[in-house]
């Protein structure tokens, strides 16, 4: 070997465990006070004044971004943007969503039916999304001409309900489309509950009072 080339190698050498060591951040979730960091594959809830994995500290965060201090380095970060110092090309990602447990310990998140906006609760235990007649009206779905005449068990007894489908149910950046719904006569459910037909079409898991969603694809 040259010397010339013997310098290339020694070079390379160097570089190798830098670009190993190179801490990978993304944000996936933002919340007042706080933000859900996935550094090197780790998942986890960083309160604002905080240090997660690898180091990562919490300098502030809001709903537009959050700005953290990586590898002693301060930068502010957008949601699902990856910190790649080495300049190296990241995979396609998929789409996420965190949603952080209220203080009534369940699970709301804004989305959207046929592109109107609804504030979901999320609910493992309903078969399908659902509503109230009145929710369904304001939709303006048409569930009396389209949808098929059921029963629906609820906390008040066997209720007529109605089963539809939804042509595009969206939360954040996930969209499932042809998803399977319910609406119910009656003031009951109070919200509108995301069920198991949108659930079992994304991947799902709950972590440290944290429900992580992502696509499947």
């Amino acid at each position: 070997m040259s010397r010339p080339d013997l310098k290339v190698a020694v070079l390379l050498t160097a570089l190798c465990p830098a670009l190993a060591l190179a801490t990978q951040v993304q944000v996936v979730g933002l919340f007042p006070g706080a933000v859900v960091l996935n550094v090197d594959g780790q998942r986890k809830l960083v309160k604002v004044g905080q240090t997660g994995p690898g180091g990562v500290q919490v300098i502030s965060a809001d709903s537009q971004g959050a700005v953290l201090r990586v590898d002693g380095v301060e930068g502010r970060y957008g949601l699902s943007r990856e910190y790649n110092p080495a300049g190296m090309s990241a995979a396609p990602q998929r789409a996420q969503l965190s949603i952080a447990r209220g203080n009534n310990g369940h699970y709301q998140v804004a989305g959207s039916i046929e592109g109107h906006p609804v504030q979901f609760l999320v609910d493992t235990g309903a078969t399908s999304v659902a509503m109230n007649e009145h929710q369904a009206r304001r939709l303006g779905i048409d569930y009396r001409m389209k949808g098929q005449p059921m029963k629906a068990g609820t906390a008040a007894g066997t209720v007529n309900a109605w089963r539809v489908t939804f042509d595009r149910v969206k939360v954040g950046g996930l969209e499932v489309l042809g998803v399977e719904g319910a609406v119910i006569e009656g003031d009951a459910p109070v919200e509108v509950l995301l069920g198991m037909s949108f659930l079992n079409r994304v991947k799902w898991r709950e972590d440290q009072g944290v429900l992580l969603l992502e696509s499947k694809f």
